[in-house]
């Protein structure tokens, strides 16, 4: 019989990790052909609960479990585009910790899902106020990560659809950071803002007190 959303529902919320790896590939397939998935938004609550799921799968500690979350994620994200933003509260947090996994590939694998949703379901700068509680994160490769990841919306999108006196405050207080790699991306994500917006972010950076040395 045809596999649909009520099936999902009941699936993703199984602990055992066999069957989170194949139940995962399943709804992959399951997304990535719309012929297949007519039912995907036909109950609203359906939909929150398996998303509210896989937000679980993201914060996983088995790696495999979290990067497969991130995936299965990143298809819905291609599936539902600009109706994926009302989700965005409750996966950026998952994402920002995963930003801090002490894997490289689930890190690469958080940031690029944040792009994503820049590019299919908000503005960047809707996600970016939602963003910069990362830069007080307790995990200080999360507080690397969310400067990374302005490293990189710098690269995709310029400044202009970033406010970025609300950003750069952020970045100020991260040279201070207890942590050298912190600090060291921070002046990194410094360099890239002055890159696009010049001298402006100079005298900026002088009427916040950091010494013209610096």
């Amino acid at each position: 019989e045809p596999v649909g959303m009520d099936y999902f529902c009941d699936q993703v919320q199984q602990k055992d990790v066999g069957r989170r790896m194949q139940v995962g590939q399943e709804l992959l397939e399951y997304l990535g052909d719309p012929a297949r998935s007519p039912d995907l938004e036909q109950d609203q609550q359906r939909l929150d609960k398996v998303i509210d799921e896989l937000t679980g799968w993201v914060n996983s500690s088995n790696f495999k479990v979290a990067l497969l979350g991130l995936d299965v994620l990143g298809a819905f994200v291609d599936r539902l585009s600009g109706r994926f933003k009302s989700y965005i509260g409750t996966v950026l947090l998952p994402l920002i910790d995963r930003m801090g996994d002490a894997k490289d590939q689930v890190r690469e694998q958080a940031q690029n899902l944040i792009l994503k949703l820049m590019e299919e379901a908000a503005p960047p700068m809707y996600i970016w106020e939602r963003l910069a509680v990362g830069f007080k994160h307790k995990n200080y490769r999360s507080r690397e990560g969310v400067c990374l990841c302005l490293i990189a919306t710098l690269n995709i999108y310029g400044a202009q659809p970033l406010i970025l006196s609300k950003l750069v405050p952020h970045l100020c207080t991260a040279f201070g950071d207890s942590n050298s790699q912190v600090r060291d991306t921070a002046i990194l994500a410094i360099v890239e803002v002055y890159r696009h917006v010049g001298e402006k972010v100079r005298i900026d950076l002088t009427k916040r007190g950091i010494p013209p040395g610096r």
